[in-house]
């Protein structure tokens, strides 16, 4: 199989490439890869890494290397459509993991866990056993290593033969890992998942559907966390508009200079 052939025509627009898939096309694009011994690193984009890419080249280079990159945000969606580079749905990086887990233990494909600190690992272990109790486990490690302890770590996923990796860390260092050792581990699929890993392990509580559906999932998350996520937010949503109104205007120039 190759990715190219899964994924389609990609779409691009305010500088990066996304798949046109949904969360049902992708969880069935990453359960194909690894019953074909195929490689699928996945990245996810939303409006802050957007923005955050333009200023940081290493960061850029990583999530754009990925085989697959998908909208995490409902915002990169809703921008996708705008600009006509229809994306058919959200692909939060929580939910695909969640929908992979599903299939791993239906399909006897094998999980490692990597990141985190070491009551939220464990704790996260605790309820994904609760609800995938036939789920085999292939390993699992806490996220606190240095960069030079990356190619052990990689090793170590590798040698446990894991079928799909999970790196439960913050950006951008589970992108740096992705890019540069994701082929590495040996894993059919290596998705970076963020902080899922708190969420699942009760430490963190996710918007309901209701803020989800509707693209408020920063804003529910910044009302936790007003000091530390507010102005981050702030700054990143401004940013990303500025981009988008940008280029409609850039592409209103172009069509009217036709």
């Amino acid at each position: 199989m190759t990715i190219e052939s899964a994924i389609g025509p990609r779409r691009r627009f305010l500088g990066v490439w996304l798949a046109p898939l949904s969360i049902a096309e992708t969880v069935a694009l990453c359960v194909k890869a690894v019953e074909e011994r195929a490689q699928v690193r996945v990245g996810v984009l939303n409006a802050a890494k957007i923005v955050k890419m333009r200023s940081d080249r290493r960061l850029r280079e990583a999530v754009l290397g990925c085989d697959l990159c998908v909208a995490d945000g409902q915002s990169v969606v809703w921008a996708g459509n705008l600009l006509g580079q229809g994306l058919p749905e959200r692909v939060a990086g929580i939910d695909l993991m969640l929908e992979l887990l599903a299939e791993a233990e239906r399909h006897g494909h094998s999980v490692y866990f990597l990141g985190a600190r070491e009551d939220v690992l464990n704790g996260m272990l605790a309820e994904v056993r609760r609800r995938h109790p036939a789920l085999k486990i292939a390993g699992s490690r806490n996220g606190y290593f240095d960069q030079d302890e990356d190619a052990g770590v990689a090793e170590t996923v590798r040698m446990s033969g894991a079928d799909l990796l999970f790196i439960g860390v913050s950006s951008p260092k589970k992108e740096m890992f992705v890019h540069e050792w994701g082929a590495r581990t040996g894993a059919s699929v290596v998705h970076g998942v963020g902080g899922s890993f708190d969420v699942l392990a009760g430490k963190v509580q996710r918007a309901p559907s209701f803020w989800r559906k509707n693209g408020l999932e920063w804003l529910y998350r910044a009302l936790q966390e007003p000091k530390r996520l507010g102005p981050r937010y702030l700054t990143t949503n401004t940013v990303f508009l500025a981009l988008l109104g940008r280029e409609l205007l850039q592409r209103r120039l172009r069509g009217a200079g036709k």
